[in-house]
């Protein structure tokens, strides 16, 4: 039987538990579920409990039936020079290195659009399970940053290197059956069931030993940190570049951009 942990609707992380798995909601709908400063303190609070928590098993990551998560929230996306675009990975780093290498399987239920930061926490998660009108996108160059939360690592290690270059040069969109066929995706249900699929997927690990889940786990995360090293520098950088000014500001004025690489 499903239980809440969190006792309101108004929270922007919702926690519940269906035996031995974990289900968190991502729950900000008016920001489309934007990784806000807000979800980054609730998530981190969240994984922390739940890798101290032997009784659970496995982590279901969802947003709902409507979008998974539109990415980084524009509208907070300021940084203090260098050394203060460095320190907004903080968090964000620690999140992403707590799901790689927990020791409890991720399985992520993506309904609509997984975009930016959005796709990159998907792909975090071991299984990804998709609903048929499920998107995905790495939008980064389109507001002049990189692509980051790991996802320089988790793309290429899911769909090669070409098909990675193509989907992070081009910012082109990916589509549920389409994702199935070249590995970004697991399964792809009807829209609406995803979520059911992914905790039915989560269940079967009580039956699995953890600690070989957990070494398992340990070896295929071998290189995130390089990655995240290297993203943390990269993106601080661009923070401070008139391309991703004028992106930023495209964005939220809903207009094309115009870069011209400074």
């Amino acid at each position: 039987m499903v239980s809440e942990t969190t006792p309101s609707d108004e929270a922007v992380l919702l926690e519940r538990r269906d035996g031995a798995v974990a289900i968190l909601t991502l729950n900000e709908p008016g920001k489309r579920n934007a990784l806000t400063p807000a979800i980054r303190v609730a998530l981190a609070a969240a994984i922390d409990r739940i890798e101290g928590d032997p009784a659970i098993r496995a982590v279901v990551i969802t947003g709902g039936t409507q979008v998974f998560s539109a990415g980084g929230d524009l509208t907070a996306m300021r940084a203090d020079g260098l050394a203060g675009g460095r320190d907004r990975f903080r968090l964000l780093h620690g999140i992403v290195r707590a799901i790689v290498k927990s020791g409890k399987p991720y399985i992520a239920a993506v309904e609509g659009w997984a975009a930016g930061a959005g796709f990159s926490f998907a792909l975090l998660c071991d299984t990804i399970v998709a609903g048929e009108g499920a998107r995905f996108v790495a939008s980064f160059p389109k507001v002049g940053l990189v692509a980051d939360a790991g996802l320089l690592h988790t793309l290429p290690a899911r769909v090669g290197q070409g098909r990675a270059r193509r989907i992070l040069l081009q910012a082109e969109p990916v589509g549920a059956r389409a994702g199935l066929e070249i590995g970004l995706v697991d399964e792809v249900v009807p829209d609406g069931t995803a979520l059911d699929r992914a905790v039915a997927l989560a269940r079967a690990y009580d039956g699995l030993a953890p600690l070989s889940t957990a070494m398992t786990k340990e070896w295929l995360a071998r290189g995130i940190d390089e990655v995240l090293d290297w993203e943390r520098s990269a993106q601080a950088a661009l923070f401070q570049t008139a391309d991703h000014h004028e992106g930023k500001t495209a964005f939220l004025e809903k207009r094309r951009p115009t870069f011209n690489g400074r």
